[in-house]
């Protein structure tokens, strides 16, 4: 298992489109991708899911990777996070 925390930057948050981005880049692989919030877990790979959480700007959630390419799976959300959810 990996886990990282992330701050969200998003003006936004983690709202419809930026969700869609998630799911779809965690749909990737094959370990299960969960994201943590306030007591709150979703699957990173099911779009209404990670909705429900109402993530907001400066929320700092926890993604957890668990299986076989969770190495890569780290790596890659981490970065795709980053990258691409920080505007």
């Amino acid at each position: 298992m990996k886990t990282f925390d992330y701050t969200v930057k998003g003006q936004s948050g983690i709202h419809a489109r930026p969700a869609v981005k998630l799911a779809m880049e965690s749909k990737k692989y094959n370990s299960k991708i969960l994201i943590f919030l306030d007591g709150k877990i979703a699957d990173a790979s099911d779009v209404m899911a990670i909705m429900e959480m109402n993530i907001k700007l400066g929320d700092i959630i926890r993604v957890e990777m668990t299986g076989t390419d969770e190495e890569l799976a780290y790596k890659d959300l981490r970065n795709f996070l980053l990258n691409n959810l920080s505007n």
